[in-house]
């Protein structure tokens, strides 16, 4: 495992939830990446751990490998993930995402 990869499986799983995103939770830089703080706090999670992949090159490459996943906002739930913004938002509709965030 690299160095970056190490990094980031550190952050999963050292915080229940985590969010990687664009920007900070105060200040999103994207659409998407905001949208994604959002459905978190609709669902009423106050504790949150964010990661602001502008400020890291490597960490905003080595997480799309990390996942498989190629676009960021990524969610993390208890160690796993959970997708994007888009993926959120079904979740967040089928209270699906508000299941798995309360075990959290």
């Amino acid at each position: 495992m690299s160095d970056v990869q190490q990094r980031i499986d550190e952050l999963v799983k050292g915080n229940r939830v985590v969010l990687f995103m664009k920007g900070t939770a105060q200040f999103p830089m994207c659409g998407f990446s905001g949208r994604a703080v959002q459905v978190l706090k609709a669902c009423g999670v106050e504790e949150f751990q964010t990661f602001n992949v502008l400020e890291d090159e490597e960490v905003r490459q080595g997480i799309k490998d990390y996942a498989q996943w190629p676009t960021i906002p990524q969610l993390y739930v208890d160690g796993e993930f959970v997708g994007g913004s888009d993926i959120m938002m079904e979740m967040y509709q089928s209270g699906e995402l508000q299941q798995l965030l309360a075990k959290a």
